[in-house]
């Protein structure tokens, strides 16, 4: 079952733009987070636990070894790809050395573009004029804001360590420089219901986007959620959950939006709960098919997806 037939798709969007497959080669710029190093607390997001999404491995690989290893991967797939700055908080550091890191990226072969994974609160005047002087060069040029939920008490809740506030200064910030936004929202956030999730699409939305990443929540070692779980005080999530909500809200998104994802996997042992996350197609596959039988991105303000009963 093809996604893009429903959805707005990034791969769709890159290979009518550049008439070819384009694809992102993640690598790591051996950042951390202000949320872990102690300059707004320690630990983390409650959820956190950055192995789940990035291999911290290829950390001591210069940015050049590790595209040439990915796209060495990706040879038979793709020509041309996008430098991703996927784990931490890509934007945390000197400008100077953000933009050694950035420009080694974009200097290596056949890199259109650029997406930088970052926090709300850590995107000065001076990043993002950075990226907007790249995006005048021509790149390909995409800020990943990693925003979870619009309600402050469950931002507060995850010690997420900013609100709303942070992310509509930054968003429209970038996007007044011409800087496309990627916003990245959790399913499944403890306490977090089929209406938190609707506000929150909405908000983005109205306040304007370019980018979306819908991910389901992960429980994975090393985090403070995985010890609720163990104590029965957090539920798994479940597929049935998950395709409702991200029904839901690429139904009440904008045609023009693109999606960069619908769904995310994680790797055991890293990932306890929910057990379908392992498999890498079958929540995007769920997610297609209600939509299939549901409508398309943008074609509903309230859906008709029919919710399990027990939906929380």
């Amino acid at each position: 079952m093809q996604l893009h037939h429903w959805v707005n798709t990034l791969g769709q969007d890159l290979k009518s733009r550049y008439g070819e497959t384009v694809r992102k080669l993640t690598i790591h710029g051996n950042f951390t987070c202000p949320n872990r190093d102690g300059t707004l607390g320690r630990g983390g997001c409650t959820f956190c636990n950055v192995a789940s999404f990035a291999d911290e491995t290829i950390a001591v690989q210069s940015i050049a070894e590790q595209l040439a290893i990915k796209a060495e991967q990706l040879k038979a797939k793709s020509t041309k790809y996008l430098a991703y700055f996927q784990a931490y908080t890509s934007t945390y550091g000197e400008v100077l050395e953000l933009d050694r890191l950035y420009r080694e990226a974009m200097a290596y072969r056949n890199i259109v573009g650029l997406c930088v994974g970052t926090r709300p609160d850590c995107v000065s005047d001076a990043v993002l004029a950075l990226l907007a002087g790249y995006r005048a060069q021509g790149f390909e040029i995409w800020l990943e804001l990693g925003l979870q939920t619009s309600n402050d008490k469950t931002l507060k809740r995850i010690n997420r360590g900013h609100g709303w506030a942070e992310y509509e200064t930054v968003c429209l910030k970038a996007r007044a420089l011409g800087i496309k936004v990627c916003t990245h929202l959790i399913v499944g956030l403890p306490g977090e219901s089929l209406l938190d999730y609707q506000q929150t699409i909405d908000r983005v939305v109205t306040l304007g986007v370019d980018g979306l990443k819908l991910h389901p929540l992960h429980i994975v070692t090393g985090s403070t959620m995985a010890k609720a779980y163990a104590a029965g005080k957090l539920a798994a999530l479940t597929l049935e959950e998950y395709v409702a909500a991200a029904v839901m809200m690429i139904q009440r998104t904008p045609a023009h939006v693109v999606f960069h994802r619908v769904s995310a996997t994680a790797r055991k042992p890293t990932l306890i709960a929910p057990d379908w996350c392992e498999e890498r197609w079958k929540g995007i596959i769920a997610v297609a098919q209600g939509l299939a039988e549901s409508g398309p991105q943008g074609s509903q303000t309230n859906s008709g997806y029919l919710y399990p009963s027990n939906f929380r």
